[in-house]
């Protein structure tokens, strides 16, 4: 555990409203003239007294060195340890001093990245943001798992998520019986913690169908220029060039019409858990480019970016990515992930664009399926 951040318990309501104003400003601030922050020693104290028994919270991951007001160290609420000093920011916490949102969830200790591990502060944002946006979320060994009946075609919202080492019998036989209870399509996996590679391996053996993500990081010192050619547009307006791309890239089957709508539908639920701004390029009027960003306080992560195969090689898609970097920077992120596919060309085309691999990951299903993952730009 990082001895270099503080953190700050809140409702994710409360946070994602901060994302869009770039600082959170809780009652005590006005109140008392300061926002609470906790050490991770420290963080159960809050979190017994003003939630009880609360397991939809995050913890907001702070670095002290991106405090603009003063951090003072004083008496916290009656009943704490005697002799006990907590950490007071005297003026609102900005968003771009927030490098993880991490799900609170009691006993099971978080895992909080400290501000310089990019790996660590990319598997939070893809961990949390499958745990945060699903209807039901339920512990299992080596995480959870995260369970959303309303769109059973997506691995990404009906899946095991684990960030703890596990062996794979145990993995197998957890799969096994969530499936079975939620009755999903197929058994499913995201290894993102220590030893996954080995787990992957072995169920992999077994019989499992295994794909390895690598993990990409950029980091961001100032304001980026370029993709003039690429506009913020609503999301409803990509819809289309979506469907087309899943089209293409799916196998064929008899329930395509579903599978797809409901990767299409399931999206609107990621703009209620962080900020996500839908970028493309038009070409003779026609949606022809798109991608998307997702901004978590300093973090952001970059999916989709795809383009129509006619238009290819007119640097489309540069533009596309040049204008989410610039969206990240003026949000005050000072990192952008994204994942991709181990064994495909996106991962060469992101490392000459300034994207560094910094680690792996990966899913596993069993039976092998035909339904989509994470990404547009994938069938994972």
């Amino acid at each position: 555990m990082p001895d270099d951040v503080l953190l700050h318990l809140v409702e994710p309501a409360a946070w994602r409203a901060a994302l869009d104003t770039g600082a959170l400003r809780p009652p005590s601030l006005a109140e008392a003239g300061f926002v609470h922050l906790s050490t991770p020693a420290q963080v159960h104290l809050p979190a017994r007294r003003l939630f009880p028994g609360r397991r939809d919270l995050v913890l907001l991951v702070v670095d002290p060195a991106r405090l603009p007001d003063p951090l003072r160290w004083e008496p916290g609420a009656p009943g704490d340890p005697a002799g006990m000093r907590f950490p007071h920011l005297h003026g609102p916490l900005p968003t771009r001093a927030v490098t993880a949102v991490v799900p609170y969830r009691p006993p099971v200790p978080p895992l909080l990245p400290g501000p310089d591990d990019a790996l660590g502060r990319a598997t939070a944002l893809f961990t949390s943001l499958q745990v945060r946006r699903a209807p039901e979320v339920r512990d299992v060994p080596g995480g959870v798992a995260v369970l959303d009946p309303a769109y059973r075609f997506s691995r990404d919202d009906n899946a095991l998520v684990l960030t703890a080492p596990v062996d794979a019998a145990t993995v197998a036989r957890t799969a096994r019986e969530v499936a079975a209870d939620a009755g999903w399509p197929a058994e499913s996996v995201a290894l993102r913690g220590p030893g996954g590679g080995e787990v992957a391996a072995e169920l992999a053996r077994r019989g499992w169908e295994v794909g390895e993500l690598r993990v990409m990081a950029r980091r961001l010192d100032g304001p980026v220029d370029g993709g003039r050619r690429a506009e913020v547009v609503a999301q409803e307006e990509v819809h289309d060039l979506w469907v087309r791309s899943w089209r293409r890239d799916l196998p064929a089957r008899p329930d395509l019409d579903e599978v797809v709508a409901q990767l299409v539908g399931r999206e609107h639920r990621t703009g209620a858990v962080v900020a996500v701004t839908d970028v493309a390029v038009r070409e003779s009027g026609r949606l022809v480019a798109t991608g998307q960003l997702r901004v978590d306080g300093a973090t952001a992560a970059v999916e989709g970016v795809a383009t129509e195969p006619e238009v290819r090689g007119r640097g489309y898609a540069d533009a596309v990515l040049t204008r989410l970097l610039g969206r990240a920077a003026a949000a005050g992120c000072d990192l952008v992930v994204l994942e991709a596919a181990a064994d495909d060309w996106p991962r060469h085309w992101y490392a000459r664009r300034g994207f560094v691999d910094v680690g792996a990951c990966w899913d596993a299903t069993r039976p092998a399926t035909t339904y989509a993952g994470t990404t547009q730009d994938s069938s994972r």
